[in-house]
């Protein structure tokens, strides 16, 4: 009789064979049917394989060719490059969209447009520009309405009576300056159609724009956001913002109109329209924001709502004259104040916004910036008084209006410097102002290369006011007081959350003997500058949750620190150096996890290299998915000045038994911290001891017997290697880093079956 599987498989074999000859009888009898167009038409297809793969040919370049090939095309290569220049960028310790403003000159005919005219005549026709344009656009909007939800308004009211003037005056003195430039411009560099007040007023809110994202991710990247400094320079910049394009809607309604008198309508319904979206929509998102703040609940209907509600206010500031993107940051601004709420829109949105439509923009921006017009002395002359006013305006009223209300030196510097980035909100700004024709195309220029120097200048100058008041003597004043009070500093730095409420019992059963003088501090980096502040609290509150509770129920007292990274481990590195920690207790990369998820990984990541790259010799290190999966310890290790442990985590819960592997007198200080283990845990000590000649061995030998007389629960075992019989006996290893390297190559096999083990290094200098 036959099986189940092999009827299924004679049903599907008949099934075919019958189908398919019938569609073949219908397709033979359909031909009779022809017309003699359609007869003549298959007399010229290929009639053997060289004729039919140029007709192959030919229909790949029609489609390539074609308005949505070359669209997406287009898309293909604006990613790749926008994310390659923003990688770069980022390693160079400057915020991506930096790289992206580049890349987008680089796609344009200042680069690409020389070098290789005929490729960029094909990828960037002028007829195929329309669409990118739309695109970019509406990615634009998206951005906008995100900006708008990332301001917090109950904050720039707390902080206003101190960041009034701060604001005010960074916009007020460059925007001064800024028409202070048009006027002696305005006669050589303008549109002879364009009216004066339009083009100083666009020079002016030019001058005076600050980028809110750019700066709200150098505060957190630098570990600023819940300090004086950051809340004031936050306050300050939303605050601004808000100003600016307020300031900005009124701008461009003055220049569609021509003149103040023509414009008092179209400002009459935009203060209208403000007035109602605060004073009625609002109160009503406020009530939505109460009711809807949780993922389950705000479901497609709601999410359409919002979307709609986004598009109809970008369509009422279009039509008033103030501008489409106007509209989306007042629609932003309005959202419910509930953060959750926010969360889940801006999730909504920014990934779409940002890493898909955003970099078309930075592309269409780069297609208009012709740095070849800059073409004399003069013109490069010009270029550098823009950019030299636009610093001193902007870097210079900030100072001077920070120190003023009563900040400190370095304060007001910083200040000064966060103040001065521009980035992508400028690049809108001069985008809005060249497609009304009131900034020609070498002004723009000029205006697009004083938002790069502005915005790259921002980290450096930051890092110099650090390097300035820097002060190496009162760190090591720190250090010293904190050895004398007997306080031991640990950073226990951890990447999941469920990891940091196992290594802090590490931690608490390693050092609790001296618990009344330890101090842990808890560290966690999320890696990558652009992550949005709304969901950086969200990160900070979810990856400490655990490791919050473990402290309470140990009943010691927790330090957290969450801070956003580029670069984790060397960032881990400076803390510990800077900041004069005793000790590092940090995770094990993925590639020693025994996690299934981690160990599918890791099987993943071996098979590939093995079948495809162990033959060329290519570094091991190389293939890795990425920073997660990278093992860490030799930077830890070699590159901190105090000791190190790296821990492997296989399932800990109390180091009860023991295992001590002592290779050489180098590893005798690994008895030192087993014997303060032991007091905490009043667990037992295996020690394998395996000394490389008989000098060493004596040593070794009366150092183990001391150990074994002082523990009382400690035994030397006569095994000499470690296999994976004895390690499987224990549910805790100590071991040093040198001797873990060794194991790692002569015994891979063994280690399979370790325990929970710390890796533990002497300070390295």
């Amino acid at each position: 009789m036959m099986s189940k599987g092999a009827k299924s498989f004679t049903f599907y074999i008949l099934m075919i064979l019958v189908f398919g000859s019938l569609m073949y009888l219908i397709a033979k009898e359909g031909e009779t049917y022809q017309i003699d167009g359609a007869l003549n038409s298959i007399s010229e297809k290929p009639t053997d394989l060289l004729s039919g793969f140029d007709t192959f040919k030919k229909l790949v370049l029609h489609h390539t060719e074609s308005p949505l090939g070359i669209l997406l095309l287009q898309i293909i290569t604006i990613l790749i490059i926008a994310r390659a220049c923003g990688w770069l960028f980022q390693k160079m310790g400057q915020p991506t969209v930096i790289g992206e403003i580049v890349a987008g000159i680089l796609l344009g005919p200042s680069v690409l447009g020389n070098l290789l005219p005929e490729v960029s005549s094909f990828l960037f026709r002028p007829e195929s520009l329309a669409n990118i344009n739309i695109l970019s656009q509406f990615g634009l909007i998206l951005f906008m309405y995100a900006i708008g939800m990332e301001l917090d308004l109950m904050e720039v009211k707390k902080k206003l009576r101190e960041t009034l003037l701060i604001s005010h005056a960074s916009i007020v003195i460059p925007f001064f300056l800024g028409m202070l430039v048009a006027y002696f411009m305005y006669e050589s560099y303008s549109y002879k159609f364009t009216p004066f007040l339009s083009f100083a007023l666009f020079i002016g809110i030019s001058m005076s724009i600050t980028a809110f994202p750019v700066l709200a991710r150098i505060i957190q990247e630098k570990g600023l956001t819940r300090s004086h400094l950051g809340t004031v320079s936050l306050a300050s910049a939303a605050n601004g913002d808000i100003t600016a394009w307020c300031l900005l809607a009124v701008v461009v309604a003055v220049a569609q109109a021509g003149n103040m008198l023509s414009a008092t309508y179209n400002i009459l319904f935009s203060v209208l329209y403000v007035l109602i979206m605060f004073f009625a929509v609002r109160p009503f998102f406020a009530m939505i924001g109460n009711i809807y703040h949780n993922k389950e609940v705000v479901n497609k209907g709601m999410v359409a709502f919002i979307f709609l509600f986004l598009i109809l206010s970008s369509f009422l500031t279009e039509v008033l004259g103030l501008h489409v993107l106007f509209g989306a940051f007042i629609a932003g601004v309005v959202m419910p104040s509930n953060l959750k709420f926010r969360k889940i829109m801006s999730e909504k949105v920014e990934d779409i916004s940002l890493t898909l439509l955003l970099p078309l923009f930075f592309v269409s921006t780069g297609l208009r910036t012709e740095i070849g017009l800059l073409n004399t002395p003069q013109l490069w002359g010009t270029c550098l008084a823009i950019i030299l006013v636009a610093i001193v305006g902007k870097f210079g009223g900030a100072l001077f209006s920070a120190r003023f209300v009563g900040e400190s030196w370095k304060n007001s510097l910083y200040i000064g410097a966060l103040m001065n980035t521009r980035g992508l909100m400028e690049l809108i700004v001069l985008t809005i102002g060249y497609e009304m024709q009131i900034l020609p195309p070498a002004i723009f220029v000029m205006l697009v290369l004083m938002t790069l120097v502005t915005t790259f200048m921002t980290t450096p100058l930051i890092s110099f006011i650090d390097f300035c008041y820097r002060t190496r003597e009162k760190i090591i004043e720190n250090k010293k007081a904190g050895t004398v009070s007997g306080v031991f500093k640990v950073l226990l730095s951890f990447g999941r959350a469920g990891n940091g409420q196992i290594m802090l019992d590490v931690a608490h059963q390693m050092f609790s003997k001296g618990k009344n003088h330890l101090e842990i501090t808890a560290l966690h980096l999320t890696v990558g500058s652009d992550v949005n502040p709304l969901h950086a609290d969200n990160f900070e509150e979810v990856s400490f949750g655990p490791i919050l509770y473990g402290a309470k129920k140990l009943g010691i007292p927790l330090i957290t620190r969450y801070e956003v990274s580029n670069n984790a481990g060397q960032d881990i590195c400076d803390i510990v150096n800077e900041e004069g920690y005793d000790f590092l207790l940090v995770g094990a990369g993925i590639s020693m996890s025994d996690a299934p998820d981690d160990v599918a990984a890791n099987k993943y990541r071996a098979t590939f290299y093995n079948r495809y790259f162990k033959k060329l010799n290519a570094p091991e290190s190389w293939f890795y998915p990425g920073g997660l999966l990278k093992d860490k310890t030799k930077m830890f290790i070699e590159q901190t000045n105090c000791p190190v442990g790296v821990f492997v985590n296989r399932g800990f819960v109390k180091a009860t038994n023991v295992l001590v592997t002592l290779t050489n007198v180098e590893d005798l200080f690994l008895l030192e911290y087993v014997h303060r283990l032991v007091k905490a845990t009043h667990g037992s000590v295996g020690i394998v001891s395996n000394p490389p000649n008989s000098e060493e061995e004596s040593v070794m030998t009366e150092s183990i017997q001391k150990f074994i007389f002082e523990t009382k629960h400690a035994t030397l075992l006569p095994e000499k290697k470690l296999s994976g019989d004895i390690l499987a006996k224990f549910n805790f290893m100590l071991i040093s880093y040198p001797t873990w390297n060794i194991l790692c190559e002569t015994r891979k096999d063994a280690l399979q079956k370790m325990p929970s083990t710390l890796i533990l290094n002497k300070a390295s200098k």
